[in-house]
C-alpha cells in the first residue's frame, strides 16, 4: 500500500518500510555524512561535485529549491529513508524532474543510493513507490530514465519496475566531468498498470 499525504507542503510517500520525502534543513548532517561516505562509490555515475557541495549553505539552497519545485509540481526531489520505528535512516535520493503536462505529460527519473545500501533491493522498491506517485497523484503518462551502458545494477532497477530499453543517446549527460553516452529507458502508465 502507498500512503501519500501533505505536511507543510511536503509530499511524503510511504510503502514497504521506506519513506520518500522532500528534504528538510535538519537532514543536513545525515545527508552530508552519507554523501561524503559514498563519494568514491557515486563518482563514476554522477556529475562532478566539490567539497563546497557538501556544505550547509548549499544544502539549504537545495532544500529551498526542492520545496519551491514541489509546490509548482515541476520537480520532486525526495530523500529515501528506511523506517525503523520512529527513526528514519537515510539511504539515498530519488528525483522526478522536468515534469511536463499538456501534450507531453512526462518526467525524468534519477536516483542515487549510499554505498552501504547499494545492491540490497531498496532502490528497486523506492523506484516502484515513486512510479505509483508519478502515475497516480501526478497523472503522468510516461517516465524516462537514462543510465550508463555499463551500469548493470541501475539497469536491473529499471527493468524490475517495468522500464524497457528504448534507445541510445550519444554524449547525453556530463558524468564526472565527461560527456558520456547513455542507454535510454521508458515506462508508460499503461505498462506500469499491467506490470
Amino acid at each position: 500500500m502507498l500512503d501519500l499525504w501533505t505536511r507543510k507542503s511536503q509530499s511524503v510517500l510511504e510503502a514497504q518500510g521506506l519513506r520518500l520525502r522532500l528534504p528538510r534543513k535538519r537532514d543536513f548532517d545525515a545527508w552530508q555524512s552519507l554523501r561524503a561516505k559514498s563519494r568514491t562509490f557515486l563518482k563514476p555515475y554522477e556529475p562532478r561535485w566539490s567539497d563546497l557541495d557538501l556544505t550547509r549553505p548549499v544544502f539549504e539552497k537545495r532544500v529551498s529549491r526542492a520545496l519551491r519545485d514541489a509546490r509548482s509540481a515541476a520537480e520532486y526531489s525526495f530523500l529515501i529513508f528506511e523506517i525503523a520505528g520512529e527513526k528514519e535512516v537515510m539511504l539515498g535520493g530519488i528525483t522526478l524532474s522536468n515534469i511536463r503536462y499538456r501534450a507531453a505529460c512526462h518526467a525524468n527519473l534519477g536516483y542515487w543510493m549510499g554505498i552501504d545500501q547499494a545492491g540490497n533491493g531498496q532502490m528497486s522498491k523506492a523506484v516502484g513507490i515513486c512510479m505509483k506517485f508519478a502515475f497516480g497523484p501526478l497523472h503522468l503518462r510516461r517516465v524516462q530514465a537514462a543510465c550508463l551502458p555499463g551500469n548493470a545494477p541501475s539497469r536491473r532497477v529499471l527493468e524490475k519496475n517495468g522500464f524497457v530499453e528504448e534507445g541510445f543517446a550519444e554524449q547525453y549527460l556530463q558524468i564526472d566531468g565527461e560527456w558520456r553516452d547513455h542507454v535510454l529507458y521508458g515506462l508508460t502508465s499503461q505498462r506500469f498498470a499491467t506490470f
